[in-house]
């Protein structure tokens, strides 16, 4: 057999999105060459690594063991080119972060200062739903992921990184007053799955808040957009909110049992083994966690 490193990550790749136009798109390659190099890779085996069914592609059941292997020829090509660095005195390295969407008002702060030490090391950080953020923890395809509430039924090592802090939003242009019969308000909600949703829902049940008019919408943006129109009122994560706050456009509502304290945590999975990179990031966080802190969330 005479494969690439290459190959293997184009295909590593496919079996992830079960798509050659998807991983095209994520390799930022074209089409034509990832079916390339799909093809040279297949020509090796006398078995199917993958099937096509009308115009979709599966992964076979050899595929999928291939991929498996391939995934463990990366990671030790991955880590001798670490030591290799290592020993010339450089770190290198990719590390990738998954987080949930009000996670991008977080993650890059405590990564500033880490890039500029480690300019060598790639860093990719995927955006997503809290659902994939977890399920990228349990199917081992990120090194990290920055979540508000630990998953369940996943064992993870986790280092606490700030306070999150959640608050009734609403339109600076209501008055509190407004507020005090909170059922004749339109209350607007994060996507199934968001843990700001369920922080949400446990409030309004605690209160027994009921008879409300609902709306759902998938992004911070999106609900910052529908209150800044009156839409409605949200309960919403105050590190999003620094802008709209200090230009009036929105305003927080003190109410009983608010806000609600939930904390950031970088977590991986337990017993996964990181890279020298990965390792080098949670030592560089836990050294200057509170001086980030101070600088930008104080």
């Amino acid at each position: 057999m005479n494969f690439t490193l290459h190959q293997l990550q184009v295909f590593l790749t496919i079996t992830k999105f079960n798509s050659v136009t998807k991983a095209a798109e994520e390799l930022h390659l074209t089409q034509p060459a990832v079916s390339i190099q799909l093809k040279r890779l297949q020509d090796q085996f006398e078995i199917p690594l993958t099937e096509r069914i009308g115009r979709k592609i599966y992964i076979t059941g050899f595929g999928l063991e291939v991929a498996e292997s391939a995934q463990k020829i990366l990671d030790e090509s991955n880590r001798l080119k670490s030591t290799v660095n290592q020993y010339k005195g450089l770190l290198t390295g990719k590390i990738t972060i998954s987080i949930v969407s009000t996670g991008k008002y977080v993650m890059p702060f405590f990564l500033e200062s880490f890039m500029k030490a480690h300019p060598f090391v790639e860093l990719k950080i995927d955006v997503s739903n809290k659902l994939s953020v977890v399920e990228s923890i349990k199917n081992n395809t990120s090194d990290f992921s920055l979540v508000s509430v630990l998953p369940e039924n996943i064992e993870v090592e986790s280092i606490e990184l700030l306070e999150n802090k959640l608050h009734m939003v609403g339109s600076s242009q209501f008055d509190d007053k407004n507020l005090e019969d909170l059922k004749s308000h339109t209350f607007i909600f994060r996507e199934m799955g968001s843990a700001t949703r369920q922080a949400m829902e446990r409030f309004i049940g605690q209160q027994k808040i009921s008879g409300f008019k609902r709306m759902e919408l998938v992004s911070n943006e999106a609900v910052k957009q529908a209150l800044n129109a009156k839409l409605g009122v949200s309960i919403m994560p105050l590190i999003g909110l620094k802008n709209e706050l200090e230009n009036k456009q929105l305003k927080i509502f003190p109410l009983k049992g608010l806000p609600i304290t939930t904390y950031w945590n970088l977590i991986h999975a337990k017993g996964k083994q990181l890279s020298p990179a990965a390792l080098a990031l949670t030592d560089h966080i836990q050294k200057h966690k509170q001086e980030i802190i101070d600088e930008h969330f104080g």
